[in-house]
């Protein structure tokens, strides 16, 4: 009775092993996924921040030449 009980035991904790380190890995792809999604989100975003503020730069720039110089100069504005 000894013998069988230490094989259920050992099969039932080897099973569980493989379970935890399936279950790892699938938590691990699932988290990566998820970060790289968000990252990608992240880089959008900061694409088109630095897209809008060199565009206000520009739009800056230009009124302030035409302020300093006293001509009215063709400035572009925004269609939101």
């Amino acid at each position: 009775m000894g013998f069988m009980l230490r094989v259920r035991l050992a099969s039932f904790f080897a099973g569980a092993a493989a379970a935890a380190a399936g279950g790892g890995y699938f938590l691990y792809k699932d988290y990566k996924l998820a970060h790289d999604s968000m990252a990608l989100k992240i880089k959008g975003l900061q694409d088109s921040n630095d897209a809008h503020y060199k565009a206000l730069e520009k739009r800056l720039a230009a009124l302030e030449g035409q302020r300093s110089i006293g001509a009215a100069l063709d400035v572009d504005t925004p269609s939101d």
